[in-house]
């Protein structure tokens, strides 16, 4: 079984977030992918934390792994349109 890269840090401008992983990489996530991030305020955004799987934010209620987005995967809580 393949473990994916932790995250090492989070940062956010207007429109993405950008996770730095721990074998040197950097993601670029849109905010459009995840509404509640979207939705949220700079301060709500900044209250996470990291676990070994993922990003965390209690007060949002918003859980983000890394290998879903290594994978491309948005927010999962809801059925795509282009899957009706």
């Amino acid at each position: 079984m393949t473990t994916s890269p932790e995250a090492l840090a989070v940062r956010f401008d207007e429109d993405s977030f950008w996770v730095d992983l721990a074998d040197g990489r950097t993601l670029g996530i849109p905010l459009a992918w995840f509404p509640r991030l979207l939705h949220a305020t700079p301060e709500q955004r900044a209250q996470f934390f990291l676990s070994r799987d993922g990003i965390h934010w209690e007060v949002l209620d918003e859980d983000i792994s890394v290998a879903g987005l290594i994978a491309g995967r948005g927010d999962m809580t809801r059925p795509s349109k282009a899957a009706a």
